[in-house]
């Protein structure tokens, strides 16, 4: 059961940026999934360690504002370790969109730290890393 809580948390989390078709981006959801106090790391080129609402805010402003249409993200592959209420996943991801007028996709790595809590399984942390 707890494989799949977490995938069902990891779906959630990828598609609080989707806003294809027009439809609004639920970031604000991330709250939600990581733990108030979660640490949300981004590598390379631009080493940057973000608060959860350091990260939300300008994002939820990207995908709102018109700049970034038609976003989405999605895990290609991953592999989760669980040892009783902790677990650690690893995967490989891809994003597409649009943005200021001109298509691109990339995609990168994702490293996802859960712990399970009384409401259920939530982010600890994440890290992630975009190819060039």
């Amino acid at each position: 059961m707890s494989q799949s809580e977490i995938d069902v948390v990891t779906a959630e989390f990828f598609g609080a940026f989707d806003n294809r078709g027009g439809k609004a981006a639920d970031v604000a959801r991330i709250r939600r999934l990581v733990l108030p106090d979660g640490v949300i790391v981004k590598t390379g080129p631009e080493f940057t360690v973000y608060t959860v609402d350091e990260f939300i805010e300008p994002r939820e402003r990207l995908l709102t504002d018109g700049r970034l249409v038609e976003f989405s993200e999605w895990e290609t592959s991953a592999r989760t370790e669980i040892a009783g209420d902790i677990a650690s996943r690893f995967g490989a991801y891809r994003k597409s969109g649009i943005l200021d007028g001109e298509p691109f996709e990339g995609g990168g790595t994702k490293t996802i730290q859960f712990v399970r809590t009384p409401e259920g399984w939530r982010i600890a942390a994440f890290a992630w890393y975009d190819q060039p």
